[in-house]
């Protein structure tokens, strides 16, 4: 049987696009019917040029629209009748074709639960120190300079530049306040004893950030021994009773009066650690060398400065005008040359980039922290595309069941206009019903994204612009999911889907193959880069650390009880036979807590930058962490020389470049006092990893407490015989005995190294999360498509086994299709994953390299987990009997 003759498709198009609508089917009929007699009269070439001239006779401007003196009347899409005709039709159509329903409302609930969560992770994100009401006039002051060619940035002030921005500069700022670093303190009332975060702050802290008083007011700082807790430490301490007026002692020695309480700030500010303000004036009180030396150093950097500018300034200006504010002063004084050759500017650096563009490098806010931000937010989108391609995959193949409807309703006068909004009305229901499926599935899954994102977000029911965007957020979806569909279905010809001459055509499937391809390469991106990150943890982790975290426990030396007591702490605690050693050391064993420099040795390059992590420790710190010598000995109390006797780690002997260090003589100026004092290296130890595990380990310089520094923390090792269920509590006995104003808190030091790897971690699993939920929602899609390409082709395939096909035969038909789409999205995936992981990758000194295995592994995943979704409907088809088939033959 001879097929129908069809004109070229182009001319088609061209009339479909551009001849009135109302004439439009009656015009592209008669011409089909020409064509046909052109063809069978004239043969193949001339037939189509009649038909294209024919075309173009009938396009504007030959022809124009039907004016009619009595027109049809047409009914409005907007009409309720009409609205609640297609939701019924749409019910019907769920309702007929469950699986089809199920696939389309799962696979759109699952990315819209992503987006949902994404979003709010974004708001929480991007809103970042709102709480404040003032959040846009406020700023840190800072300084960088230049050092020898390296630019540099510090928020450590010294006292005299907070005193000159006071003075001279106060006409630019509503308030300046000079504050203490934060740090743990020992809160105590009666019996009652909490260890709380604080800072030290002057007077107009909580005006200038707006906090929220429960109780008391804004000038609760007033008085010098004043203090204002958060409303969790008011109700640690003292319960239920009225905080007001009551007597707290801070780190056991000092007295203070609650004047007020305010409401606890949210995670999603700078400041949510802080549980309580204390006056500055006090913590200069408390530390005497403030007053006695730092008033007008400008050498000693240790206060911050927080400010206020006048709502009739900019940030900018401000921080134009006082940007030499320390250079006009130094340049006046004596034996400051090396401050002034740093080149010192002051900046202010906004609140509204605290959170995002907090980390400086080379003097300069880097944008690392808000890329993050909105490759997540992409990462999001992207999800909620591949359900979207679902959507239109699964209707489009769907196009041979709905095509007859199509041309019935056209050919009983629906106008196309209709038949969108009918398609639409059909995307518009499956949308909001996976909507409200996806509320439930972010309420479900909240607390485990708020886990891995280290947040505390909620639904926000009751706001009203929530659910403003969900509306919005339902629009934009049901219009980017239903627009293709319904435009695509609603342009069928209803003369050709009548006759039963339509045909979809070879290049009517190349739109989903393209967004089979397109779901898969963004699943496959995601799968290489979270197999790569997971690699540059577990790299990092087994990096050699130089000592050993097993069994190691620290502890922050709160209260002035601590000190003088380590003798006879040290002995309590072996006693127990749970302690195999105890330890001081200034820092806790994962920070380098200090750094200095005025260092001077045999050979040492006037030129060269001679800073160094500088640690007091006690006898026994080498014993109880575990130092692995190179070469040379640890601390001995039996020799008294070792009060001036120094070990290094082998970073700082590299960097002096001593062949031999042990032994060698160094000299340490001290920066406060400009005292010299002569020290001896006694031994050279194993890198310590101290800071972060992906960066090269600093040069340090372990020396014995008394000059040059202080010790605040202690550190224990637990008996290897001993668990540490069994030995805590006897290590808590001792030192409550010995330390009862101190509540016994210690942290383990595994679990301290553990959280440098917290960002990554956070990394690694969103990736992995994104990952699972994109190959699962392409799973879905693919499964449908699989099953419309089984029932589409059952007679072609009962033929097949009639003529002796085997079910491998069948399946290899039905498979290798979607096989090819699977390479050409791998082919996509491996060079855009590689591409961004590489430069990912550029952030880390200490990093992995890129292995080939990942992208095989990833590449077989893919193939396998294609396999399995697609083989299901491929054997399933292949397996149905060919006589019920073809019964219809």
């Amino acid at each position: 049987m001879e097929s129908t003759p069809n004109p070229p498709r182009w001319a088609v198009r061209l009339l479909q696009r551009w001849h009135p609508l109302e004439t439009l089917e009656e015009v592209e009929g008669d011409l089909a019917e020409l064509y046909i007699y052109w063809h069978n009269q004239l043969g193949k070439k001339p037939a189509n040029l009649h038909y294209v001239l024919a075309v173009f006779s009938v396009l504007p401007p030959f022809v124009k629209k039907r004016a009619s003196k009595y027109p049809y009347p047409q009914t409005s899409f907007f009409q309720p009748a009409m609205i609640r005709n297609y939701l019924t039709i749409a019910f019907r159509n769920l309702l007929r074709q469950k699986a089809y329903s199920f696939l389309n409302i799962g696979g759109l609930a699952l990315g819209m639960a992503v987006a949902l969560l994404i979003g709010l992770w974004l708001q929480d994100e991007l809103s970042y120190n709102t709480y404040h009401a003032n959040y846009t006039y406020l700023a840190k002051v800072m300084k960088r300079g230049n050092d020898k060619g390296r630019n540099w940035s510090s928020t450590s002030l010294q006292y005299p530049l907070a005193t000159e921005l006071q003075t001279t500069y106060k006409s630019h700022f509503q308030h300046i306040v000079k504050a203490s670093w934060v740090q743990d303190y020992i809160l105590s009332s009666g019996e009652t004893k909490i260890s709380s975060t604080g800072v030290f702050m002057e007077a107009a802290a909580p005006e200038m950030f707006t906090l929220k008083m429960l109780k008391g007011n804004w000038s609760a700082l007033q008085d010098p021994h004043s203090i204002v807790l958060s409303a969790s430490s008011a109700k640690a301490l003292f319960g239920n009773q009225d905080p007001l007026g009551k007597i707290v002692k801070m780190n056991t020695k000092v007295q203070v009066q609650v004047t007020g309480v305010y409401e606890d700030l949210p995670r999603n500010t700078e400041l949510h650690e802080i549980k309580f303000f204390a006056p500055f004036s006090l913590w200069a009180s408390l530390n005497d060398w403030i007053a006695e030396r730092a008033l007008n150093d400008w050498t000693n950097h240790f206060l911050y400065l927080y400010v206020q500018i006048k709502p009739t300034s900019s940030l900018e200006q401000v921080s134009a005008r006082i940007k030499d504010a320390e250079l006009n002063q130094i340049k006046k004084l004596e034996g400051l040359q090396k401050q002034v050759a740093l080149q010192p500017q002051v900046f202010l650096h906004p609140m509204p980039k605290w959170h995002l563009f907090s980390d400086f490098e080379e003097g300069k806010p880097q944008s690392s922290s808000v890329r993050f931000v909105w490759l997540v937010g992409l990462i999001g989108s992207f999800v909620l595309l591949l359900a979207c391609i679902n959507f239109m995959n699964l209707s489009t193949a769907r196009s041979s069941k709905r095509a007859k409807e199509v041309g019935v309703r056209k050919t009983l006068g629906s106008l196309r206009t209709q038949l969108i909004g009918q398609f639409f009305s059909e995307s518009y229901l499956i949308v909001f019903l996976a909507f409200g499926l996806a509320l439930v599935l972010a309420k479900l899954g909240l607390p485990y994204f708020n886990e891995i994102a280290a947040k505390d977000m909620r639904l926000p029911w009751n706001q009203g612009w929530f659910w403003l965007g969900s509306i919005l957020f339902i629009l934009i979806t049901g219009l980017l999911a239903g627009s293709y569909p319904a435009l695509y279905l609603s342009s069928f010809n209803p003369v050709k889907v009548l006759k039963g001459t339509f045909r979809a055509g070879r290049l009517a499937s190349l739109h989903r193959e393209v967004m089979v391809v397109m779901q898969f390469t963004i699943s496959v991106t995601l799968i290489i880069c979270t197999i790569i990150v997971y690699n540059q943890i577990m790299f990092a982790k087994n990096r050699p650390v130089g000592y050993a975290r097993d069994g190691l426990i620290t502890m922050d030396m709160k209260s002035d009880d601590f000190y003088g007591k380590y003798d006879v702490l040290r002995t309590e605690l072996k006693n127990t036979g749970v302690v195999a050693e105890m330890s001081q050391s200034m820092g806790k064993i994962t920070e380098v807590a200090s750094g200095n420099n005025g260092f001077q040795w045999k050979g040492k390059d006037p030129n060269r930058d001679d800073s160094f992590g500088t640690l007091a420790v006690s006898h026994e710190h080498g014993k109880t962490v575990g130092w692995q010598f190179v070469a040379g000995r640890d601390f001995s109390r039996e020799y008294a020389s070792d009060s001036v006797g120094m070990v290094i780690n082998e970073a700082a002997a590299k960097f002096m470049g001593l062949k031999n260090p042990v032994g060698e003589s160094v000299s340490w100026t001290w920066w406060r006092t400009q005292e010299v004092k002569h020290y001896k290296i006694l031994g050279v130890i194993k890198d310590m990893v101290m800071e972060s595990p992906y960066e090269p380990v600093e040069p340090t310089v372990f020396y014995l407490k008394g000059f040059n520094g202080t010790v605040n923390c202690i550190n224990i090792k637990i008996n290897p015989a001993v668990s540490a269920r069994e030995a805590l509590p006897k290590i808590e006995t001792v030192f409550k005995k010995l330390i009862p104003s101190a509540p016994f808190e210690y942290q383990f030091v595994d679990e301290e190294y553990a959280k440098k790897f917290a960002t990554e971690e956070r990394i690694g699993k969103l990736a992995a999360l994104f990952a699972s939920l994109a190959i699962i929602i392409s799973c879905l899609g693919l499964f449908g498509l699989a099953s419309f390409a089984a029932e589409q082709r059952t007679k072609e395939i009962g033929v097949r086994k009639v003529l002796g096909a085997s079910i491998g035969d069948v399946w290899l038909l039905l498979s290798k299709d979607f096989m090819r789409l699977i390479a050409i999205a791998l082919g996509i995936a491996v060079p855009s994953a590689f591409y961004f992981m590489h430069h990912w990758l550029q952030n880390y000194e200490y990093r992995v390299r890129i292995e080939w295995w990942i992208f095989a592994l990833a590449g077989t995943g893919a193939i396998s987990i294609t396999l399995l979704t697609v083989s299901y409907q491929s054997i399933r088809a292949a397996r149905l009997n060919p006589a019920r088939s073809l019964r219809t033959e």
